[in-house]
Order: C-alpha cells, then structure tokens, then sequence
C-alpha cells in the first residue's frame, strides 16, 4: 500500500508541474524536443529518489535544481557538444508558436539560445524562476559571487543582442 501511496503523490506532483518543468527546459535548451527530452530525464530522476524529494521543504527548488544539473551536464557532454555544433548554423529552433507570442519575445528567446549554458541558467532562474542569488547559487551548486558574475555577463550579453536587432522588421515597414 505504501508503494501506491508514493507513485500516487509522485504522480500528482508531475502532473501539476510537467507545464512549468517543460517552459522552465525550453527556455534553457531552445528547442522543445529536448525540454522534452530534459523532462523526461528529471521526472525519472525524481521517481527514482522519490521518498528523499517528497520530504524536502521545497519540492519544486527540488524538482528545478535537478533540472537545470541535467540541462549543465548535457551541455558538457559530447553530445550536448555535438548539438551545439549543430545550432551554430543561427536558424531558430524549432518551437510551436502561440497566437499571443510577439516578436519581441521571440526576440529575446533568439538572444538567450546565444548565451552560454552557464549564463541561460542563471538568467532563467533569476528572472524566470524568480529565484534570489542565494537560491540560484544553492540550485546551480555554485558560489553567489558565481551568480552574480553569470547573471550580469548573461544580462549585459542579452542587451548587446537585442540592441542589434532592429525594432521593427524591414518588410514590416515597406508596407
């Protein structure tokens, strides 16, 4: 009965934050096949330490620091080399676009896949996750001087692309 008991508390949890998991990985890798894939890796990953993440104070810090550890240690595999390598030819990635998504955002989406995986983390969980230096370095396994630094590289990296790209398409105003 207790093993019921578990997998029904551990589903619960992934169906009401699958949504929030998959945005959260999408806006660190750029392409939602692999938020995709990087949710389905963290959901096995918090089934298989279940009863330790069910009694942490904070599932969801749980959940997200498991996350973005394994969207950093695919980014240093060779695979996440490897299709790295792959994204340098700058087309977009593929995403499904809603009627409300602007160019703006799409704008910033285009400028946040440029920055290093270091950098995307902790922007996304800083302004994203809303998360304070303190948690973002807990979540990231690094200093708070680390998250800082990041954070104002990834920041001022983000204004110098968004700066280059004109405010209104030129198609847009030879009509």
């Amino acid at each position: 009965m207790a093993k019921q008991q578990r997998d029904a508390e551990f589903t619960e949890f992934v169906a009401s934050r699958a949504a929030w998991l998959r945005k959260v990985a999408y806006l660190l890798c750029t392409d939602w096949h692999r938020a995709d894939d990087l949710v389905q890796e963290t959901v096995t990953k918090l089934y298989v330490h279940w009863n330790r993440v069910s009694g942490a104070e904070n599932t969801d810090g749980y959940a997200r620091t498991v996350l973005v550890n394994t969207f950093l240690a695919e980014q240093r595999s060779p695979w996440g080399r490897w299709t790295a390598r792959r994204r340098d030819d700058g087309a977009l990635p593929e995403a499904a676009v809603s009627a409300h998504d602007l160019d703006a955002s799409v704008d910033l989406r285009t400028a946040l896949a440029a920055l290093p995986p270091r950098q995307r983390a902790t922007v996304v969980l800083r302004y994203y996750c809303d998360l304070t230096v303190e948690q973002t370095a807990e979540a990231m396994d690094c200093s708070t001087g680390n998250v800082k630094s990041q954070t104002s590289r990834g920041l001022a990296a983000l204004r110098r692309l968004l700066e280059l790209r004109p405010a209104v398409p030129a198609e847009r105003t030879a009509s």
